[in-house]
């Protein structure tokens, strides 16, 4: 997944105080008018209510799940037939691995191997292959899905990868071409809140097995063409 490049907090010191009403309405705001006026006339809304509050979420989160960075609001449009300028939603990853997103629809995390390289595909259909590293992965799959997490892949074969067969105990993790997690909670009363750290905290906390899973047998990617994005 081709990302812009993220820029670096400031440290604070300030409480994460959720987000409120008003950064809901913003975003709701940009999507139906998606232009420089309504930016620059609703700048301060941006910068007090949505970008201050996820600067404190990502500090506060920083302890457990590493240094946060934020990515620019701005869109990327040289190759895109959608010149709109600016993004409808505030997104951040975290060091320790995670992705964490608010925008008109409410507040979303995800986690893992998004889109593998080939070489870090062939290290991970080893390792659902190998008895022992796929059952456990097996395991984890099996608990993630329980807390209510959504679990998939970026992108599914719709047969066997090359050298598998069909029937193999393991084909649906076979087929992904990625393996994420993702949770998503709709705008309500909650969002405005301190506690909506508490679903990202949580949702990372069993994010945690899988993320570690994939750093065993996985690992970043070695290509030169993965290197380069």
């Amino acid at each position: 997944m081709d990302l812009p490049a993220p820029r670096c907090l400031p440290s604070r010191t300030m409480a994460f105080p959720g987000w409120s009403t008003a950064a809901v309405e913003f975003y709701e705001g940009l999507e139906a008018e998606n232009s420089k006026t309504y930016w620059l006339a609703h700048k301060e809304t941006y910068d007090n209510l949505v970008r201050q509050p996820m600067e404190e979420l990502l500090t506060e989160l920083a302890p457990e799940f590493g240094a946060g960075k934020i990515f620019r609001p701005y869109r990327d449009v040289r190759f895109s037939a959608d010149k709109s300028p600016y993004k409808t939603s505030i997104a951040a990853t975290l060091a320790e691995g995670g992705y964490i997103q608010f925008s008109a629809d409410g507040l979303a995390a995800g986690a893992g191997m998004y889109a593998a390289s080939s070489d870090q595909l062939e290290r991970f259909r080893a390792a659902v292959d190998d008895d022992r590293s796929g059952r456990s992965l097996e395991r984890i799959v099996t608990e993630v899905r329980a807390a209510g997490i959504t679990l998939s892949g970026h992108d599914t074969l719709k047969t066997a990868p090359r050298g598998y067969t069909k029937d193999h105990p393991r084909i649906e993790l076979l087929r992904y071409k990625g393996l994420v997690t993702w949770q998503e909670w709709p705008a309500a009363d909650w969002l405005d809140a301190p506690r909506a750290k508490d679903r990202v905290a949580e949702f990372f906390r069993h994010s945690a097995p899988l993320q570690g899973w994939l750093a065993e047998h996985v690992g970043p990617a070695q290509t030169s063409e993965a290197r380069q994005r």
